[in-house]
């Protein structure tokens, strides 16, 4: 008899430590040779200097070195995952192909491709969940049809949940089946893929217990050191989400509510996956949205004259990341103050956040802009002033990104608060046909 031969793809789980696909891919099989591909797809859409390619390009060569030091390797390939995968499979004499399910609507497209061409070529193509705790229909309304609001599916969520649901798949321990190779293969370059190496330090992936010890209080304030920042490991699956679900069973009922809300949204894009262009509720689409196109590129910098808008979009700038309650305040400023079209705003962070993830991020904006499924009503209007005094009463996180607040170098405000607020109002109702 063949060996039984299978390909385990590596795509937002880049790591073998309790890893759901590779762990099945492992027991189930003779021979696992692991792969990963820098898709050109996405790639092509990115600048040189994205630090996201720097992340990944460390994360997967470390990831070559853990399966080296097993007598294996990673196998990295460039170009197009639906000419490569069949490729590679042929190649290996595999007959089958592992992965993790991923959610977006291009994954769902390519990975559809992949089934259909695989099958022609006698090869199974299966799928594993791993990037989150429930997928698709597991958490469902008695009717059954999916939630489009948080709190019942959060608790949903909990009524279901169990241990199980959590319980460590150990791949680490599994792998005897992993193929055994002589010749290394080196990593490609990252200037072979047109990208620069970026210097910028990320997080580490670990969860201090101060941390999430102290989440509820402090994770409404930027400039305290309140939040896990590990939204890019989770984002890229450098961890798994099973190990933070458990850590915040027993420490943190509110960190483990933004882990459910990770989960609603990868819900949402599966059933709706018009809103990741789109509202989710469709009559905003009529909204008329403002422009002004010097106020989107003051907005971009940093320079609206609102001290706490301009920091988070400062912080954004240099580092790719900001801070969630920030974020909400920057993407209702956008939205509510200048009218702006919320995908405008949605697409910038997409190409500045090393966290970005099109669920989360669409899930967001569209909050933020009154349009979502979960959203704030169209009449919510945050006022920015007085979210700088709730949350950075000693402009502590200002000061740290906005050195010039306080002096005349610092801009005036680019639109008055009462007028911006009135004018939405407005505006909503009119698109909305309220008035």
């Amino acid at each position: 008899m063949e060996p039984k031969n299978a390909l385990f793809w590596h795509r937002r789980d880049i790591r073998i430590v309790d890893n759901s696909g590779l762990h099945k891919a492992l027991i189930e099989s003779d021979a696992v040779i692991p792969v990963f591909i820098f898709d050109t797809f996405i790639l092509d859409k990115l600048t040189e200097k994205d630090a996201r390619v720097s992340f990944i390009h460390h994360e997967i060569s470390q990831l070559k070195k853990a399966y080296q030091e097993l007598g294996s390797d990673l196998i990295v390939a460039y170009g197009d995952p639906k000419l490569l995968i069949p490729k590679l499979a042929e190649e290996h004499k595999a007959s089958f192909v592992y992965t993790n399910r991923d959610y977006e609507p291009y994954a769902r497209s390519r990975d559809s491709y992949l089934y259909t061409k695989l099958k022609e070529n006698n090869i199974s193509f299966l799928g594993a969940k791993d990037h989150v705790v429930f997928e698709k229909e597991e958490v469902l309304k008695a009717d059954g049809l999916p939630y489009t609001v948080f709190t019942p599916y959060s608790r949903k969520w909990k009524a279901y949940f169990d241990e199980n649901y959590t319980a460590s798949y150990p791949s680490e321990k599994n792998t005897a089946s992993l193929f055994k190779c002589e010749t290394i293969q080196n990593l490609i370059p990252l200037k072979d893929m047109g990208f620069v190496e970026n210097k910028m330090s990320f997080p580490k992936k670990t969860l201090e217990s101060q941390t999430i010890n102290n989440y509820q209080e402090k994770r409404n304030f930027p400039a305290a050191n309140g939040t896990s920042l590990l939204s890019i490991h989770l984002r890229f699956g450098t961890i798994s989400i099973r190990s933070l679900v458990n850590k915040s069973l027993s420490m943190s009922e509110t960190y483990l509510n933004e882990l459910i809300w990770r989960d609603f949204y990868q819900m949402i894009l599966f059933h709706f996956p018009h809103t990741a262009e789109n509202a989710f509720r469709k009559k905003y689409d009529l909204i008329e949205w403002e422009r002004n196109m010097d106020n989107f590129e003051l907005w971009c910098q940093g320079k609206t004259g609102y001290p706490i808008v301009d920091a988070g979009m400062r912080e954004l700038n240099e580092t790719g990341f900001m801070h969630n309650r920030v974020r909400m305040i920057v993407a209702s400023f956008f939205t509510k103050h200048l009218l702006l079209d919320w995908r405008l705003g949605a697409a910038y962070f997409a190409e500045k956040l090393l966290d970005f993830d099109l669920a989360s991020n669409t899930g967001g904006w569209q909050w933020a802009a009154g349009c979502g499924c979960d959203a704030a009503p169209y009449f919510r209007i945050f006022n920015p002033t007085t979210q700088q005094q709730k949350f950075d009463k000693d402009f502590k996180y200002i000061k740290k990104w906005v050195p010039e607040f306080g002096t005349k170098k610092y801009p005036e405000p680019i639109v008055e608060h009462k007028f911006a607020r009135e004018r939405a109002l407005h505006r909503y109702k009119k698109g909305l046909g309220k008035l």
